[in-house]
């Protein structure tokens, strides 16, 4: 079983999924993203890029200037977005087995529990 992303990890995949992306645009993007339930820190934001790009999940894509300011770029990669796919897919199964205990029989539960 592959190790989970971090919250943080987890939105700057996803949110690089639409395309390329300068880091506070993905900022501005992942706020937007989770309704405003993450804000990413600037320093969170740059350690977390660091360690997908070492991992291989992101890859720089370029520097620009931009209203005077000099922004770089990320962009997913193939190998991440395999790995955001199979991230997905493990929360989809453990959001599958709670719904499947808060529904069972509160009866079978406490069975459950005493075997």
């Amino acid at each position: 079983m592959t190790t989970a992303l971090g919250d943080a990890a987890f939105w700057i995949l996803t949110t690089l999924v639409d395309g390329r992306r300068h880091g506070y645009a993905v900022v501005r993007a992942v706020a937007e993203a989770s309704d405003g339930r993450v804000t990413l820190k600037a320093t969170t934001l740059y350690a977390t890029l660091e360690r997908l790009e070492a991992a291989g999940l992101v890859a720089a894509d370029g520097d620009e200037i931009v209203d005077g300011r000099a922004r770089r770029y990320f962009r997913l990669t193939d190998e991440g977005r395999t790995r955001l796919e199979a991230e997905v897919a493990q929360l989809e199964a453990r959001a599958r087995a709670a719904r499947q205990a808060l529904g069972a029989p509160r009866i079978a539960r406490t069975a459950a529990a005493t075997a």
